[in-house]
């Protein structure tokens, strides 16, 4: 057994062998420029862009026109906040939620400070929105309903197909930041009403900087205008010269990824399930951050009562890779804002830490993970006695 033992998934996902392998003979071989069509370097090139697109699309029920290529979710969400609002200047008020990502919620104070207006919709102590309170905040002003399909730091699922349907009810759009769920749960644009989507490469054990936008191609709302400029590139959204091997690479672990969802789902419930019953036995107060059926399978979000988490994080770092939620607020020491928003209190932020279950985890890793995790709660809590 090798240490430390990767347990942040939820921030990133090391790159599966068979995506790799599929990536490779773009950095050198097939190297060539999808946009420079006039020779056979750049048309191969572009061929394999396409091909990935169809995969993409067909992974997610869309056309394969639907889907443009972004760095990651990051861009993706600014791109469906900010286009939205430019594309239809008649109206200036978005809808999001208050567990949202960072991207979107820094977006979304971003475009306050330009004169629109924005409403954060609460969520209950397990994380689910209200949608009595997102139905009532629709104006006749509001361009864009934004929530995320499952959250990065607790797991719980959003109802999107409801919230999809309460958008489309008021003729509103839906955008849904699906990057930590899609590949992990059945995720079809067309199912869950969904007019935009944010996705990455990396949360599905493909490459970092690569990501994708869904947009919906029969709704001229929908399509996002471009926040780049120079060269008209992904029907003028994102110019850019295209990562190809990053392309070909997300396409192949969103399809694997897919191939595997149950396996290891499977899987993930039986590791969860026993690590709770460990920290439950043997480490007790400890309590479960987020819904406790409508979650991620491979997300254990929990706060050991008493325990500082950053102190626990310190104290395991050697052997354990763990996080205490988002890792684009990895450097704040400000408690975490989606546990604050379970109205539960600084404290309950304060003492918690997120376990991502990986693909390449053992039976072995996650046996010792429960034994020495309880062991360190336990040596902490005695000294603070």
């Amino acid at each position: 057994m090798n240490f430390p033992i990767y347990l942040d998934s939820h921030a990133t996902t090391p790159v599966d062998p068979v995506v790799l392998e599929a990536m490779l003979p773009f950095f050198n071989k097939r190297f060539g420029n999808a946009a420079s069509i006039d020779h056979p370097f750049g048309a191969d090139a572009a061929k394999a862009v396409e091909e990935a697109r169809k995969k993409i699309a067909k992974c997610i029920n869309s056309l394969p026109e639907e889907i443009i290529f972004t760095s990651g979710a990051t861009e993706s969400n600014n791109i469906a906040l900010q286009g939205i609002i430019q594309r239809n200047p008649e109206k200036n008020h978005i809808i999001t939620c208050v567990t949202e990502h960072k991207s979107v919620l820094d977006t979304c104070k971003y475009l306050e400070s330009i004169g629109k207006k924005v409403s954060y919709i609460p969520v209950d102590h397990q994380g689910i929105i209200d949608l009595e309170a997102l139905e009532n905040a629709i104006t006749d002003k509001t361009a864009l309903i934004s929530v995320m399909t499952a959250n990065n730091e607790i797991g719980t699922i959003a109802p999107i197909k409801e919230i999809g349907a309460i958008a489309h009810k008021h003729g509103v759009l839906f955008h849904t930041d699906a990057t930590q769920a899609i590949g992990h749960i059945p995720f079809d644009v067309e199912t869950n009403n969904v007019d935009l989507a944010s996705f990455s490469g990396h949360k599905i054990y493909g490459p970092k900087g690569i990501g994708g936008l869904y947009f919906r191609g029969n709704n001229f709302a929908a399509k996002p205008s471009p926040l780049i400029f120079g060269g008209g590139h992904e029907r003028g959204i994102r110019s850019g010269t295209l990562n190809v091997p990053g392309i070909v690479g997300l396409a192949v672990a969103l399809e694997l990824s897919i191939a595997l969802m149950d396996i290891e789902n499977a899987r993930y419930r039986k590791w969860a399930s026993f690590l709770m019953q460990q920290f439950e036995e043997k480490a007790a107060p400890v309590k479960l951050n987020g819904h406790p059926t409508k979650r991620l399978t491979h997300n254990i979000n929990i706060s050991f009562i008493g325990v500082e988490n950053k102190a626990l994080i310190n104290s395991v770092n050697s052997k354990l890779a763990i996080s205490t939620g988002s890792a684009c607020t990895t450097f704040n020491v400000d408690p975490s804002h989606v546990i604050l928003a379970l109205g539960m209190g600084p404290e309950r932020a304060h003492t918690a830490i997120r376990l991502g279950l990986c693909r390449f985890n053992t039976n072995e890793e996650i046996a010792f993970c429960g034994d020495y995790l309880t062991q360190v709660v336990c040596k902490l809590r005695r000294l603070i006695m």
